[in-house]
């Protein structure tokens, strides 16, 4: 009897742990991690830029828009995004994480590059995804979910005839009573890390193609 009384007062004693941690990180998330997570790469005009979407999900609780430079135009860049997916291309993100350990393509998948309004893009097992709901070659892709709760667009924004910039943002409002929540407050707080990795990875790939079209190019004049 007394090992189990020892045991339920460890158990209060980590509850109030963490009520502790969680109560003092808190804050500091709120104050400084989130704003910045939420417009990793931006600048004040891109955050403010209206996209492709933004007019579905309104007073959105997650709203996050971010940016990388890329040296290449957006036909190199178009592709990397045409084919991502769960067993497509991947995420060029963390594949332990969200393709199962297939290692993300490092090169144009063909079979890969037809898109069509309606298409599933695949996050997991088992069709669950977001749907292409509009597009427009080189300069953006809408994906979105099945009750208007949920956007995200990439768009392609060139900077002139070398450099390209890839701003992608996600709109998501919270159902607070949907036992989805736990895995809204666990994007809120962990997607800048998978998203930073995903816009790196499609950076290093495009500005790899770019560099070889350019090569073949010159080998050609």
């Amino acid at each position: 009897m007394q090992n189990c009384s020892d045991v339920a007062e460890n158990i209060v004693k980590l509850f109030i742990i963490l009520i502790t941690i969680v109560g003092m990180a808190l804050p500091i998330y709120l104050r400084w991690i989130r704003p910045w997570q939420l417009r990793w790469g931006a600048t004040d005009a891109e955050v403010a830029r209206e996209m492709p979407g933004d007019a579905v999900v309104q007073d959105p609780t997650f709203n996050a828009t971010r940016a990388v430079t890329i040296a290449a135009q957006p036909e190199d860049i178009w592709p990397w995004i045409v084919q991502i997916g769960y067993r497509r291309a991947g995420w060029y993100s963390y594949d332990w994480i969200d393709n199962l350990g297939i290692p993300s393509a490092e090169r144009i998948l063909p079979d890969s590059q037809h898109v069509e309004v309606g298409d599933l893009v695949p996050m997991g097992p088992g069709g669950f995804g977001v749907w292409v709901k509009a597009f427009e070659p080189n300069r953006f892709m809408l994906w979105g979910d099945t009750d208007g709760e949920l956007t995200w667009v990439w768009g392609l924004y060139p900077i002139d005839e070398t450099q390209t910039r890839l701003i992608t943002r996600v709109r998501l409002r919270y159902n607070w009573t949907s036992p989805a929540i736990i895995f809204y407050l666990a994007l809120d707080v962990g997607d800048i890390i998978m998203m930073r990795k995903c816009m790196l990875g499609i950076k290093r790939r495009a500005e790899s193609l770019a560099t070889q079209t350019a090569r073949h190019s010159e080998d050609e004049s």
